[in-house]
């Protein structure tokens, strides 16, 4: 079938709807919706059979839900209608939630319903990006294939909303305000963290800290502390503790309200504003960054916030690979968090006094974690993919000895959309794998990339199913039976012989000194424009150019 995918942006669960459904032999095109003359053009000059909107926020012209069955991808139940569904889910404590497949009528959100799926919420409260990225995104997909099914069928019709219905409980609910978020830091705790995850992570909930007027993000709970509710107690990598009504609650993520500038680790952020608040390694609640061993096995896992890597972050994860490489274990199992990485720190470059000293600096030191996952030999090294990974985020992870993917995840295996060569020794890991040409298939076509692909090409050797909890009990397995496996010997000593060849014919260090040859290139005399599509994305801004994506049809910011 032929389909046109609107969107607002080629997103998460775009990418993923556009990969899917490539995958199930359809031809699928993307159009952004920000401009409505070319929307109605690209439905013309495609004349597809069915239109998903999987993320879109602005209102399908009628020129198009008139001529063409039109379906949004609506995040909430049946009858659930407005922008703003699981800000209100989250607030709310909703049980349970769910996705919605509606066609496009004039009244938003009003439509016939095609099909729905409902799934549990849990009682600790998910972060907006988690929920929507998770459940939401599985759900989705889910309703796309049934939709597309469906659309086959002419002679189908969907059912009318009708409210009363036993399965349409949802309601139309206003865009959430910032009153509507408010709370105060003597507020208990609970209702802290879950206020700030339900806008997390956008538009954040504005509130003071030390004196300034910030947006916040990135909220857990801390430990009981004595003290006025709203003071500052500790900082640690990044995240400042602030006493609530009763205890405290790491704030992770903050952006000034009075300053051109993009979200940032909350120390950085409020720089001198701290003054002497005191700094605290590692404390509990609040842990980027562990190890732990059972058996034979180590686990070593870096969480880091939307997957960007900062240059204090890459250092921190190297030296944390230090110490699990040289451990008595078989296997190491490194693995990321709900993103699993995607490169360096944009937003931190961005802030910095220097941005270009700040790239040249996290580039050298994201390339130092890839090389310790290179370079260990006393263990076998299993990279656990359970989220999605972009640009050197995709290239650390093929560094190790074999790479397990989770069903679902989207890779995005290239740099040149942010004007960048790359590093991350990718000219040594991604042909090692995939092969030359097809190492300059993925690099220059800029496609997203789903796990069966990646199966197929090389990219991961293992796809495992389900949610990310029981997929890492998955890879937890399977390293522990490659540590107990008969030839775990002498696998050891082929990797051993393998990268002692390989340094014999080109050593390591030439691939890093090309790489960062051509990364000084693109970071100091900004010849592929890095600059501009940087400062765009982190301030969630149009670029100044675009580029056609030929293979989707997308009108795609640099960005």
């Amino acid at each position: 079938m032929k389909v046109l995918l609107l969107c607002s942006s080629f997103n998460g669960l775009s990418q993923r709807t556009w990969t899917e459904l490539r995958g199930a032999g359809h031809d699928v095109r993307v159009q952004l919706a920000g401009d409505p003359e070319a929307a109605i053009g690209a439905a013309a000059a495609l004349e597809p059979d069915v239109i998903l909107c999987p993320f879109i926020k602005e209102r399908v012209p009628a020129e198009i839900w008139q001529r063409y069955r039109t379906i949004i991808i609506h995040p909430g139940p049946p009858g659930d209608r407005g922008p703003s569904s699981l800000d209100w889910a989250i607030s709310a404590a909703e049980p349970s939630w769910g996705v919605t497949a509606l066609q496009a009528v004039e009244e938003m959100d009003a439509g016939p319903i095609w099909g729905y799926r409902t799934f549990a919420l849990p009682a600790d409260p998910p972060r907006k990006s988690s929920l929507y990225n998770g459940a939401v995104t599985q759900a989705a997909i889910e309703l796309v294939h049934e939709v597309v099914a469906k659309a086959a069928d002419r002679s189908f019709l969907p059912r009318e909303l009708v409210y009363g219905a036993p399965d349409v409980r949802g309601q139309l609910r206003p865009l959430m305000r910032q009153a509507d978020r408010a709370f105060s830091w003597s507020d208990p705790t609970a209702d802290i963290v879950r206020r700030i995850r339900a806008a997390d992570s956008s538009p954040g909930v504005r509130t003071t800290i030390a004196g300034a007027e910030v947006s916040v993000y990135d909220a857990r709970p801390g430990p009981r502390f004595p003290g006025r509710p709203g003071t500052v107690l500790q900082r640690s990598r990044g995240a400042v503790l602030v006493r609530t009504g009763d205890g405290s609650v790491w704030i992770g993520h903050t952006k000034l309200r009075d300053r051109d500038q993009p979200k940032l680790p909350t120390n950085l952020a409020l720089g001198h504003l701290l003054g002497k608040v005191p700094e605290v390694a590692d404390p509990p609640g609040y842990r980027e960054i562990s190890y732990f061993r059972t058996g034979p096995v180590g686990v070593l896992t870096f969480d880091f916030y939307n997957g960007a890597m900062s240059t204090g972050q890459c250092e921190r994860l190297a030296a944390a690979l230090r110490h699990a490489t040289t451990q008595d274990t078989r296997v190491l199992v490194v693995r990321g968090g709900e993103v699993f990485s995607n490169g360096i720190h944009l937003n931190v470059i961005e802030a910095a006094p220097s941005p270009d000293i700040e790239a040249w600096h996290n580039i050298k030191a994201i390339d130092d974690v890839c090389r310790e996952i290179i370079c260990c030999t006393g263990q076998l090294v299993v990279t656990s993919v359970g989220g999605n990974a972009g640009a050197g985020g995709v290239m650390l992870a093929l560094g190790g000895d074999e790479v397990l993917m989770r069903e679902g995840v989207v890779l995005n295996p290239h740099y040149r959309t942010m004007g960048l060569f790359g590093s991350e020794y990718w000219t040594y890991a991604l042909p090692r794998r995939v092969g030359t040409y097809q190492a300059g298939v993925l690099t220059s076509r800029c496609e997203p990339v789903n796990p069966a692909d990646a199966l197929r090409i090389g990219l991961a050797d293992q796809v495992l199913p389900g949610p990310r909890p029981s997929f890492e009990d998955m890879v937890l397995a399977h390293a522990r039976r490659l540590a107990g496996h008969d030839d775990y010997y002498r696998l050891l000593e082929r990797k051993r012989a393998d990268r002692a060849a390989e340094e014999r014919r080109r050593p390591l260090d030439v691939y890093r000194t090309d790489e960062l040859a051509a990364m000084n290139r693109d970071i100091f005399d900004d010849r592929l424009g890095f600059a501009a599509a940087r400062h765009a994305f982190v301030m969630k801004r149009p670029a100044d150019t675009q580029r056609t994506d030929t293979r989707t049809g997308a009108q795609r910011i640099v960005a």
